[in-house]
């Protein structure tokens, strides 16, 4: 399915009304869960770097740990965790539903695809929203980590913002952001596997659901050490 999936993608005509529809419910059901499941990563990190750094004498580079971590790790993170917890998770019953209802096998008897009417928006709508929604991460986990810094653990604000850019360039952004674009892929293509597969009726549908998010986050982690390995190669 996942071949099929990518080979329809270039292919005319796309479901253009259904891919907008899913990413406006996507980003919907995905961005305040993403906002403040942000604030206390970020904050977590930049809590216990500082502590390392005061003892160091260097807490003036309370900015570059802040933003290497917010770009390479809790940007992608975040965002793939919540959109395979709400957005993956309510793709997969809505196909599974269709499923046992048996409106997929009457797609294909009216001579519709249904990987190229239902699969390929709803995969390229996670692919798309899961880039977005980790840009929104990284500047607000900035944000919250700057705020943090100066008006809790008395950072310069200055030389945090000086610090930003010290060892997180443009390298590392194209990186966070192609390591996004893989998780939402992922999370589309399983999500809408699990919800085609199901089989036993309405309880077949909650037990795909709950694989989805298991087997998602599986792929997540094996996915981010992968491209953080490849990512360090290619930056170096």
């Amino acid at each position: 399915m996942t071949v099929d999936t990518v080979a329809l993608i270039p292919r005319r005509p796309f479901a253009w009304k259904e891919f907008l529809l899913q990413s406006w419910f996507v980003a919907r059901v995905s961005l305040l869960p993403t906002v403040l499941l942000a604030l206390p990563f970020s904050v977590l990190t930049v809590f216990t770097l500082n502590i390392l750094l005061v003892e160091f004498g260097a807490a003036d580079f309370s900015g570059a740990g802040a933003a290497y971590g917010s770009v390479t790790q809790i940007g992608p993170m975040v965002t793939v965790l919540v959109v395979a917890g709400a957005g993956a998770t309510a793709m997969c019953a809505d196909l599974g539903a269709r499923t046992i209802r048996d409106e997929i096998d009457a797609l294909r008897v009216m001579g519709v695809n249904p990987l190229q009417a239902l699969v390929v928006p709803r995969v390229v709508a996670a692919t798309f929203v899961a880039v977005m929604l980790s840009s929104v991460v990284i500047l607000v986990g900035l944000v919250g980590s700057f705020v943090f810094s100066v008006y809790v653990q008395h950072a310069t604000p200055g030389a945090f913002a000086a610090g930003i850019t010290l060892i997180t360039g443009i390298g590392a952004v194209v990186i966070a952001l192609v390591k996004a674009a893989l998780f939402g892929l992922s999370a589309g293509l399983i999500a809408c596997y699990k919800g085609m597969s199901v089989g036993g009726g309405p309880a077949g549908v909650g037990q795909a659901v709950n694989e989805t998010v298991v087997y998602t986050f599986m792929t997540l982690f094996a996915i981010n050490i992968i491209a953080s390995a490849i990512g360090v190669e290619a930056i170096s």
